[in-house]
């Protein structure tokens, strides 16, 4: 026992060092050179010499670093609490249409309520537009998970209520293709780049409110890690030991709408990151503890996001690839080597 946990504080350790060196190298890299002695001292004072280096690093690098870390710690807690709720390996806030609930949401600002003054507020009135946009996810994946745990009360056929989420998401994708098909043209353009997936639009207040929003699904998160140990032998267990079921659910649902909503809003649709980073944090620390597994599933999105970020870059170059590509192409392989290796994934959560 001493000598696992040993391991685990070395391990989560590793992954804290881990993430700032990246944190520091996805600031240093850029299409513009800037010296690591001036990146320092314009982190550390907020001073330089060069307005253009302290223009990059304050207003371009250093919020899209944290919104990595901030897009990372969210999604990955996210998808945590949906396969430790429904007992899944598969559970994500994609795979179940959370994802596609936000979306919606967002499309119901930029396209069905669309007009060039609420255009405007998005993308002019900070910290108002951002709150109608925030607003708007975290009611749409809210709305999405509820429906699912209302069909979760149902059907006790883990699988099944899989697939009836993932037919939830295409009824929901369908219904954004319908206003995508009548909006105009100057609409649905900002709509296709939102859908892209991005960590660099986040600035000023936005950020601010970004921040604020993850921080509050992250305390909920925290404060439900040992409702959710006890949810993993069963909801029949659970109630045994006191815990009151439908007020553990409706907690994690709010939780997971507003971290899945806030991320998804700003970032866009980000995929991957909700599914498997969990697995592999399990995989790295050899447990299903929620109080360990929760700052431990942060510090490997957190990883994980910036290393995408990074590769994203073209570092030395003009180009961004969209971040959704990234996830995708590095995390699938590790996924299934994970699968392979562990032959069982279930075995986590009995």
């Amino acid at each position: 026992m001493i000598q696992h946990t040993q391991n685990r504080s070395w391990t989560l350790f590793f992954l804290g060092m881990l993430a700032i060196a990246l944190f520091c190298l996805d600031i240093m890299l850029g299409s513009v050179a800037i010296p690591f002695k001036e990146i320092f001292r314009i982190v550390t004072t907020g001073e330089s010499e060069n307005r253009a280096w302290l223009f990059i690093i304050e207003k371009i690098r250093l919020p899209k670093s944290i919104t990595a870390i901030l897009a990372g710690c969210g999604l990955s807690v996210s998808g945590l609490q949906m396969q430790t709720l429904f007992r899944n390996p598969l559970a994500g806030p994609s795979e179940l249409g959370i994802t596609a609930g936000a979306g919606l949401g967002v499309a119901a600002v930029m396209l069905a309520g669309g007009s060039s003054a609420s255009m405007y507020a998005i993308s002019q009135l900070g910290i108002s537009g951002s709150w109608l946009i925030i607003g708007m996810a975290s009611l749409g994946s809210a709305g999405v998970l509820a429906l699912i745990l209302l069909i979760a009360g149902r059907i006790r056929d883990n699988v099944i209520l899989l697939i009836v989420g993932v037919m939830i998401g295409t009824i929901t994708l369908s219904i954004i293709s319908i206003w995508q098909y009548f909006s105009q043209p100057e609409q649905l353009q900002e709509y296709i780049m939102w859908t892209f997936g991005s960590l660099g639009g986040v600035t000023g207040y936005h950020l601010y409110v970004l921040s604020g929003v993850v921080v509050a699904g992250l305390l909920l998160a925290f404060a439900s890690s040992k409702s959710l140990n006890a949810l993993l032998l069963g909801e029949n267990y659970a109630r045994s030991m006191g815990l009151t079921v439908g007020r553990t659910r409706l907690l994690i649902m709010l939780s997971t709408s507003l971290l899945t909503g806030s991320v998804t809003a700003f970032c866009g649709p980000i995929g991957f990151v909700g599914i498997a980073i969990p697995h592999i944090t399990r995989s790295l620390l050899g447990t299903s503890n929620h109080r360990v597994l929760i700052p431990a599933t942060c510090l490997t999105g957190t990883v994980l996001l910036l290393l995408c970020d990074i590769i994203a870059q073209l570092p030395g170059t003009q180009t961004v690839i969209p971040i959704n590509v990234v996830t995708s192409l590095l995390g699938a392989p590790v996924v299934i080597w994970i699968i392979i290796r562990r032959n069982n994934l279930r075995s986590s959560f009995s």
